[in-house]
């Protein structure tokens, strides 16, 4: 969300949505994936509220809504674009709340040229390295034709260097930065390069005749979609969306969200009660891992981590985070990062040594999951450690991931049961196929019990950016250990054995501050870490005080703090995490109940709650609001804009800072203090979303001559074969979309549920659901064995003919869906087995998050078990063979028509061709 809304996290609660007039519920299965934050759902809908259901499948979800949708995998898109288009085209966008607080009027520059200009490209597209340059996107310049901070045609402020782009393209928790936050606007909206005309025209040939043709979605129910969505919109009536990784897992994942966003913002569905996007995060904790991050490309707090010959100097790095002539609390990045760094390094850090940023290891490009898995495969990897995941099942192309373990010599694996990913090595599908033999594995695998959720004690960071404590509630078995207690007691170990070391390279080990008091059993105190994460005065009047607010935190080292947007979480030394009061308390946001980062706000840029005058825009939906007579923002909510910034105020811009938000600047982490409709930096496939066919797909783009995303991330491998798209040589081959998805009854990758005989009862077997016409086109019988192919393997599951699966009418003709859960791995210590869906899945990724893409992919089905040994490996060589797949297959080249997509400077007099795209 970084290049709409700057910070990681949902915007609204869970509990928000009981307040939304219509919620669309799109990308998930929130009903059966999310069941405990769905009655707030349900709570919305007996208040009256509309629920609309968009997903491939009729699931719980779809039955308790007022209408589920069925969509193609993929096409979503096309979908929220053309309900931009509805919204621009028929003037049902909120005017007063646009021209206030987004973009809308920001000039782009003259050089940006538009994917309907290039063929399904933006400029700037280099073909040979796959990658954007992003200058020509810039804002306009005053006086010049670059953009802001583009002097003389070089790459600028609001471009990017393609050294940028080497390491998961993070823009840390403000958003991209700009040099400065003067930009050039027509207020009038009439500026043909004014943000709106741009999206206007952008958009134009997303119809509902579009929808119809590559969503398979009829026009009836685009308009009862898009009349909902309108209708509960507005000044005195809201719309909410919710998605999860049905729009997160693919090579456009983040444009999908991106598009939701654009919506919302020109609905005027961010920032208030019933509003916003909820991200549906898959785990109790799946944003504390982001906000405190098990990411390799981020620090805690969303600071960027430095990369190789871009951060060289802690002032290169400074500098590349935000402008201090930006506005917004983003500019006070320094002193997020020195408190950060005087967390981890106490009194080492000083002023002398930049605070030791030069211990902080540097990027030299992506380091995810899937590179990691490469460089086993490349033999560059020793060792791994496997904590609170299942690669073996739960990640895309299980047959390379297991492969790729075989090539360590040390696996550690930390979990509740013998997962797949400790067994893989005696009883995997590659030991049944002959491929790897348990006594040719050199890999030493190391098990380590873990503690559950009950026997450890500890802040979890749910879905709507809500801290809650976890109480332990008895001790864990045997040696079984919590995270921070392993942890601890490995960082001690290891420092023990360095403890006489003169290597300059152990510094950062040895004088890490690891100093947390412990219990009557050795175990370090939870709370403690709590306390450092919050942060504390480290000299001063206030020594040793806790800090209550980031906005303390401070440049000259004398404050400490692990994570700058959870500081308050222990104000007053408090663990506010912990509290309970029933219902949260008479407040309507509840926040007598758990912590909300940052700040115990409930929802993020509630300024823009009120009109520009400071004013609700209804008694309805009233939230925050200026206050004359006190002189501040007062409200429901913890005011998240400066508190007695009033609304006419209007201080220079270039002082930067917050100090330099004008009172209409709603969304005070962003440059410009606008929400972005158009992203001039910081997304790196495009400044708006556009429909590109997922890296595998048996549909033709009818948008663009480019098929599929030009910026996607590729692994041109044997082991990750891709399967011929729509309109080339073999595409009959793997002629049906394949989707997967989560059950209620089991848990990710069954490592917490496959070995619970109460939860494998009630789903008992890996199953697949196709419609009753897939069911008579390849004689499928129900409960009887399928076997599904791709061009990485074949898997076997039981049959669900069911008309929760609709077969669609794409492009003239039938496209066939199958949908597989995810929850099921080979092997004899879970209570139930089956073959892993993800084995079928390709590793290709979304640029700006390295996601991959596991929710669309190309198949076929047939009757029958697969075979077992060789011949199951020679039928999957078959399918290769007769489909002519290849390692250049859909990853080389990039531009699918290179005669249809030209990027040159474009000369007075413009042309179009015979399919209606510019030629110059």
């Amino acid at each position: 969300m970084g290049a709409s809304f700057g910070r990681g996290g949902a915007t609204q609660s869970l509990q928000d949505m009981a307040n939304a007039d219509c919620i669309v519920l799109q990308g998930g299965n929130m009903a059966e994936a999310h069941p405990v934050g769905f009655q707030w759902v349900s709570e919305a809908k007996a208040r009256g509220a509309r629920v609309i259901h968009v997903d491939p499948r009729f699931t719980r979800t779809g039955a308790i809504a007022d209408r589920h949708i069925a969509i193609r995998a993929g096409s979503d898109v096309v979908l929220l674009g053309a309900l931009i288009n509805h919204v621009l085209s028929n003037d049902l966008w909120f005017k007063e709340y646009v021209l206030a607080y987004t973009n809308a009027a920001t000039l782009v520059s003259e050089d940006f040229r538009d994917t309907e200009e290039l063929g399904g490209l933006f400029s700037g597209f280099d073909p040979a390295t796959g990658q954007y340059d992003l200058q020509s996107w810039a804002y306009a310049e005053a006086g010049g034709d670059g953009g802001v901070g583009s002097p003389s045609g070089q790459a600028g402020e609001h471009g990017s260097s393609k050294s940028d782009r080497a390491a998961g393209d993070e823009h840390g928790s403000g958003g991209p930065s700009l040099e400065h936050a003067e930009v050039l606007r027509d207020e009038t909206l009439q500026d043909p390069r004014t943000v709106f005309q741009v999206l206007k025209r952008h958009y134009a040939r997303y119809t509902p005749q579009m929808v119809q043709e590559l969503c398979g979605i009829s026009e009836d129910d685009f308009t009862y979609l898009a009349d909902s969505i309108t209708q509960n919109s507005g000044r005195d009536r809201t719309t909410v969306f919710g998605y999860a990784t049905g729009w997160t897992q693919h090579t456009l994942g983040a444009q999908f969200i991106r598009s939701a966003a654009i919506l919302q913002l020109l609905l005027g569905n961010v920032g208030r009660p019933g509003s916003g996007i909820m991200a549906l995060r898959g785990h109790a904790s799946i944003q504390g891992s982001t906000d405190i991050p098990t990411l390799f490309n981020l620090l805690p707090g969303y600071l960027p981590m430095p990369k190789v010959g871009v951060h060289d100097s802690f002032e290169d790095y400074l500098e590349g985070i935000a402008s201090k002539r930006q506005k917004g609390y983003w500019t006070h990045a320094d002193a997020y990062t020195i408190s950060l760094l005087k967390a981890w390094w106490g009194e080492h850090a000083t002023a002398d040594n930049d605070w030791c940023f030069d211990y902080l290891p540097r990027l030299s490009g992506p380091h995810g999951t899937y590179q990691t898995t490469v460089g086993m495969l490349a033999d560059e990897v020793e060792g791994y450690f496997v904590l609170g995941q299942n690669p073996a099942v739960g990640s895309a192309n299980g047959r390379q991931q297991r492969l790729a373990m075989s090539h360590l010599k040390w696996l550690v694996v930390r979990d509740l049961s013998l997962i797949e990913s400790a067994t893989w090595w005696k009883e995997g599908p590659e030991i049944d196929s002959g491929e790897l033999r348990t006594e040719d594995i050199d890999t030493e695998v190391f098990f380590m019990p873990a503690a559950t959720h009950v026997e450890k004690a500890g802040s979890f960071t749910q879905t709507q950016r809500l801290l809650q404590w976890r109480h332990k509630a008895l001790a864990p078995p045997g040696e079984a250990q919590s995270e921070l207690d392993f942890f601890f007691k490995l960082g001690q170990r290891i420092r023990a054995k360095l403890a006489d070391s003169t290597d300059e390279r152990d510094r950062p080990l040895l004088e890490l501050t690891w100093d947390y008091p412990v219990d009557g059993h050795g175990d370090p105190d939870p709370e403690a870490v709590l306390a450092e994460i919050n942060g504390r005065f480290v000299s001063g009047p206030d020594a040793g005080k806790p800090l209550s607010f980031y906005g303390q935190m401070a440049t000259d080292g004398s404050t400490a703090g692990g994570c700058w947007i959870y500081t308050g979480v222990y104000a007053d030394g408090v663990n506010q995490a912990a509290r309970r009061v029933p219902g949260g308390g008479p407040s309507p946001s509840q926040h007598e109940w758990g912590w909300a980062w940052p700040a115990d706000r409930r929802i993020l840029y509630n300024r823009a709650s009120a009109d520009p005058d400071g004013k609700p825009w209804s008694e309805r939906k009233k939230y925050i609001w200026w206050d004359e007579d006190q002189g501040k923002w007062v409200g429901d909510d913890v005011p998240d804009f400066p508190e007695d910034r009033a609304p006419g105020a209007r201080p220079d811009p270039n002082i930067g800072g917050p100090e330099a938000l004008a009172g209409d600047d709603p969304f005070i982490m962003q440059a410009d203090g606008k929400g972005w409709l158009y992203a001039p930096k910081g997304l790196v496939d495009g400044p708006l979303p556009t429909h590109y066919e997922p890296w595998e797909s048996p549909v033709a783009n009818s948008l663009y001559p480019q098929q599929q995303s030009p910026t996607r991330v590729v692994f041109a491998r044997e082991d990750n074969l891709g399967a011929p798209s729509a309109g080339t040589r073999g595409d009959e081959v793997y002629p049906y979309v394949f989707t997967t998805y989560r059950l209620t009854e089991h848990h990710t990758a069954g490592g917490m549920s496959r070995w619970l005989p109460y939860l494998s009862e009630l789903q008992p077997e890996m199953f697949c659901e196709i419609s009753p016409a897939l069911a008579a086109e390849r004689g499928l019988e129900n409960n009887g064995w399928a076997t599904i192919i791709s061009p990485r393997a074949a898997i076997e599951a039981k049959v669900l003919v069911t008309d929760r699966v609709k077969t669609l009418t794409i492009n003239g003709r039938a496209v066939h869906q199958v949908g597989l859960p995810y929850h099921w791995g080979v092997g004899t210590h879970a209570v139930v087995s089956g073959d892993a869906a993800n084995d079928l899945v390709g590793v290709a990724l979304d640029p700006n998050t390295q996601i991959q893409e596991s929710k669309a992919g190309s198949c076929d089905i047939v009757a029958g078990r697969r075979p077992r040994g060789q011949a199951l490996l020679d039928l999957v060589a078959d399918y290769q063979r007769r489909a002519g797949a290849t390692v250049d297959t859909d990853n080389v080249p990039r531009v699918t028509d290179p005669e249809a997509e030209t990027v040159t400077p474009r000369p007075d007099g413009e042309v179009s061709g015979e399919d209606g795209f510019s030629r110059w």
